[in-house]
């Protein structure tokens, strides 16, 4: 394949679905796997739906991800502009052409006659009013109207729209990478506005005309584009202009497997469907990103790309270079592919599993400090070690561990209750008293120190560790009591486990 050219192109309308990142990191991939180059170009030319801030948001979402535009309207590049606003004159002369070749047509009608004839239309029993081949000719528009009509109403400045002409009764063959041949019978299609009454393009003319004047060598969009693909070919035709490759990629499905994963999933079930937060004018219109959820954004490109690709391997773990390496086109499948959150924490668990404790550093210091606390680099080195292998994102090693840096909360209280006796307190205070003149206070010291001690008593380690644990920690769950206490200090761990025997003794009360 020669240098391919691909162009991920959203429209500033809202946050960036995790959809939406997904056909951007497949264009990125399949760019940059044959050493081409990646476009990102912003559709806006639908002023009714534009939304403040979306372009910026776009921009910062990709970039978390690390999916660096080559070309984009904050970079620039030889074939700018790359807001579709800004091209506003390159629509009107394209439109023109078409036009003058008779592929095109102008359309008088107002949105009130519009709707009056649907409702026409619908009270007829056609629920389905199609602009188009089986009614144009009685409508208000410049194949209906005498040549010097319609050239007065222009005159007149009257408002207008271009719509394509669209051929009666044929057979529209695409050759998707995808899906293989698909065939779409114009008889079902409408002729598409292409020129708005606000001289704004629309979509369908746009994206061809960029696309081609891009040089745009493959677009690879959502399955939702794949009915308007027969128009886009159309267009190609009327323009004498060769159409690219085109791969309409499978929805991504809710996690029940059935429907597409729309936004407002992520609210119902408070999970993440967007890459980087995102704040709406109300509470109902603002998302959390895997950003704030406490993903790795490399863990995050790895999930996606699995959402309907799959290399033909066992393995599951791909850098961003190695899927580079390894994407195909040949292997995204037809059929949806379902957003297992479960999987997404697996894959972020495996990246902090195999992160370099620096780097793990850097990603959970905010969430202490979060909290108020700041920890020394040192401490903070070993936290992470001690819990990097039972958390899956960055938020919880604070709820796995926070009792290293405050008083515990709750006590688990079964255990005690079972096996708990106010004369163990003396026992296990000796041994404190022995582990209050340990020194160096080391995990290994630690355990040295307790192993004397019970076989000295001849007691085993389920006579004082379950306690140590919960009296450390409040809970049965978390690393080795001896890490934790060589972590928690000498201080701080002995007076928390003294403190804790008169808890057990209250516990035995209630």
């Amino acid at each position: 394949m020669d240098k391919p050219r691909l162009r991920f192109a959203p429209s500033p309308t809202g946050a960036l679905h995790i959809g939406g990142v997904r056909t951007a990191l497949y264009n990125y991939l399949l760019a940059k796997k044959y050493s081409g180059t990646f476009i990102l170009r912003i559709e806006d030319t639908d002023q009714t739906r534009f939304v403040e801030g979306a372009e910026q948001y776009i921009s910062e979402a990709l970039k978390w991800c690390g999916i660096i535009p080559d070309e984009s309207p904050e970079k620039g590049g030889e074939f700018g502009p790359y807001r579709q606003s800004e091209r506003r004159d390159i629509y009107l002369q394209y439109t023109r052409q078409l036009i003058d070749s008779g592929k095109a047509y102008y359309a008088f009608d107002t949105p009130e006659e519009l709707d009056a004839r649907r409702e026409e239309e619908k009270n007829k029993g056609n629920h389905s009013f199609m602009y188009g081949q089986q009614n144009r000719l009685s409508l208000k528009n410049s194949l209906s109207m005498p040549p010097e009509e319609v050239t007065l109403l222009l005159e007149q400045g009257v408002p207008y729209t271009v719509r394509l002409l669209v051929p009666d009764n044929e057979d529209i063959a695409i050759l998707d990478l995808i899906r293989g041949e698909v065939h779409i019978n114009t008889s079902g299609l409408d002729d598409k506005v292409l020129l708005k009454a606000d001289g704004l393009p629309t979509y369908h003319l746009a994206n061809v005309v960029d696309d081609h004047l891009m040089e745009i060598s493959h677009v690879v969009r959502g399955e939702e584009w794949l009915p308007s693909t027969a128009h886009h070919v159309l267009l190609y035709r009327a323009f004498g202009w060769r159409p690219p490759h085109f791969a309409h990629l499978p929805l991504i499905l809710k996690p029940v497997g059935s429907g597409k994963l729309s936004k407002r999933d992520g609210k119902k079930l408070g999970i993440p469907v967007f890459p980087i937060s995102w704040e709406g004018q109300t509470p109902e219109e603002s998302f959390e990103g895997f950003r704030e959820f406490g993903f790795d954004p490399a863990a995050v490109v790895n999930f996606l790309a699995f959402l309907g690709w799959n290399p033909g391997t066992e393995q599951e773990i791909y850098s961003l270079e190695a899927l580079i390496n390894a994407f195909s086109v040949d292997h995204i499948g037809r059929s949806g592919a379902r957003f297992d959150y479960d999987k997404a924490l697996w894959f972020n668990q495996q990246y902090i599993i195999a992160s370099d404790n620096a780097k793990l550093c850097l990603a959970v210091r905010p969430v202490i400090e979060g909290h108020g606390y700041q920890p020394s680099d040192d401490f903070l080195t070993h936290f992470v070690e001690l819990y990097r292998e039972r958390v899956h994102r960055y938020p919880e090693f604070w709820d796995q561990g926070y009792y290293l840096f405050e008083p515990v909360r709750n006590y688990e209280s079964k255990p005690i209750r079972k096996k708990w006796k106010p004369e163990r307190a003396d026992v296990l205070n000796e041994l404190l008293a022995q582990l209050k003149t340990l020194e160096p206070f080391s995990a290994q010291a630690i355990e040295a120190t307790v192993q004397d001690f019970l076989a000295e008593k001849e007691l085993g380690f389920g006579d004082v560790l379950p306690f140590f644990r919960i009296g450390l920690a409040g809970t049965m769950k978390g690393p080795a009591v001896f890490d934790i206490m060589a972590l928690m200090g000498k201080k701080m761990a002995l007076e928390r486990l003294e403190a804790a025997w008169s808890v057990f003794d209250g516990m035995l009360q209630n």
